[in-house]
């Protein structure tokens, strides 16, 4: 038996978009309404995560709304890796982590966003 789904297709695909803006927009918040805090958290500086905090929740915005999605998911793809970077480099985490959490998370943002990328959203967007 096979379901047909694929008329779901664009539906899912709005879905994952405000499942990853809700992710960054927290994130993002959080970077910008406590920079100082957040910034010991992750080994930045204040400057460096408002900075981070607002192309997340610009990123965000993009991404929920569809506009320049791809452009926006590939932003996000870049933030995600440089998180993923920080965990295996220099803080040594595990795929699952210890005693943090690890980088598995991140890896399911990048690969959602790779998916947002790939298809531009689908097709409900403002803004190609």
């Amino acid at each position: 038996m096979r379901l047909q789904l694929a008329q779901f297709t664009d539906l899912s695909l709005l879905l994952m978009r405000l499942m990853v803006a809700a992710v960054f927009a927290t994130s993002g918040w959080t970077d910008m309404t406590n920079p100082t805090e957040r910034a010991k958290s992750i080994g930045m500086t204040p400057a460096f995560t408002m900075l981070l905090g607002a192309a997340e929740l610009a990123g965000a915005v993009a991404v929920a709304c569809g506009v320049l999605t791809q452009l926006a998911a590939i932003g996000l793809i870049l933030v995600m890796l440089g998180a993923i970077y920080k965990k295996i480099v220099v803080w040594h985490t595990g795929f699952w982590g210890e005693r943090a959490s690890g980088w598995h998370y991140d890896l399911m943002l990048v690969l959602m966003n790779v998916v947002i990328a790939c298809t531009d959203g689908g097709a409900y967007v403002l803004w190609k």
